[in-house]
């Protein structure tokens, strides 16, 4: 075949292509109208899970799984506006990586609100003014952050999707890397870029801003300044990329939640946290994780934080596999409450992919 019949048989399958997704999207309608009389909620985080497992399944290449999700995350974007418009709060301003992370779980179809803090994300959940929030709650470099997690015990939201993304960051500025004196960022980004602003800036002043879109429309205006942040904040600032990838660790992850106030059902591949305090005696918190031991249930994440309501008392945030539903799931935690003052079931959620696709967007 030639170039000619080649580009036209392109022509044939993408128009077969919008054919199928009319199609589909025409069952996606009558479902919609079958979730407006059950009184069931729009994102259904556990089928999404199962129809990308399954999609990935009969991918047989050459496209790879990376962009196959792509791809499907925009289709259920855009089913999910027609079953309802969804609008979605974030850790803002815009550009910020949150605003990635959203992105990356709700595609490009929905509505979004930046919020200026992590408790503002929560209460625009609790309110009910959104059905959904994304915030940041752990990095792979940095840890924890406390703030989300301080959020979860103040408020009845509950974890409803997790999001793993691949954080890079990248000097920009408007003034050459020698010319630079001043450099704004998150307190967190400064500490995921330690080691290379040690080597490569050690004598310009570091000042931390609540995130790296208003370190960018500081550095907008500031002649002889720089910021650290994204490739779409560059993009939205309209600040030349100095050097690319400047995070010490190039597996950098962070991880999101998406909250919100409906409990998802199992998917086969679940993740499920909770908080709890334990009773005021030696060895309570041995015996109170030997009850994940007993039933074979394997930990990926625990953290404890002063509890603000009384002094030495501490609230222990554990992450586990497995859904609320299952049977040694349940055993587990009418054990653990034996041990314990309170119980909290965060929620139990589809287990998120290692880092999601990059999309254009970011902090």
């Amino acid at each position: 075949m030639d170039l000619d019949e080649l580009r036209h048989e392109i022509d044939r399958i993408d128009a077969e292509i919008v054919r199928a997704l009319n199609e589909r999207y025409a069952v996606v309608q009558r479902i919609a109208e079958w979730k407006r009389r059950a009184g069931q909620e729009v994102f259904r985080p556990e089928r999404e899970a199962s129809v990308l497992r399954r999609l990935e399944s009969l991918n047989s290449g050459p496209m790879s799984n990376r962009t196959l999700q792509a791809i499907y995350r925009e289709v259920l974007s855009g089913a999910r506006t027609l079953e309802q418009p969804l609008r979605i709060a974030f850790l803002g301003p815009v550009a910020t990586f949150t605003h990635q992370a959203a992105l990356a779980r709700f595609g490009s179809s929905v509505e979004y609100l930046p919020q200026p803090a992590v408790a503002d994300v929560f209460e625009a959940v609790e309110r009910e003014q959104v059905p959904y929030g994304v915030v940041p709650v752990e990095n792979s470099t940095e840890g924890a952050v406390t703030h989300t997690l301080d959020m979860l015990v103040d408020t009845s939201v509950t974890i409803c999707a997790e999001i793993n993304m691949a954080i890079h960051h990248n000097l920009l500025s408007r003034s050459s890397q020698e010319e630079i004196e001043v450099l704004y960022s998150h307190p967190q980004v400064f500490g995921q870029c330690r080691r290379w602003l040690h080597r490569n800036l050690p004598s310009v002043r570091l000042v931390e801003v609540s995130s790296t879109s208003q370190a960018c429309a500081r550095s907008v205006k500031e002649p002889r300044s720089g910021a650290i942040a994204s490739l779409l904040a560059a993009e939205e600032y309209g600040l030349p990329i100095r050097e690319a990838r400047i995070e010490d660790f190039s597996d950098n992850i962070t991880r999101f939640l998406v909250v919100g106030k409906d409990r998802p059902g199992p998917s086969g591949d679940d993740k499920t946290s909770v908080l709890f305090v334990i009773r005021d005696r030696v060895g309570a918190l041995y015996d109170s994780l030997s009850a994940f031991r007993a039933h074979g249930i394997n930990m990926s994440f625990i953290e404890s934080r002063p509890s603000r309501r009384r002094r030495w008392e501490y609230y222990f945030f554990v992450d586990f596999l497995g859904h609320v539903s299952d049977e040694s799931v349940r055993q587990a935690l009418d054990e653990l409450g034996e041990h314990c003052q309170f119980v909290k079931v965060l929620g139990s959620y589809p287990r998120a992919a290692d880092a999601a696709p990059r999309t254009p967007a970011a902090e």
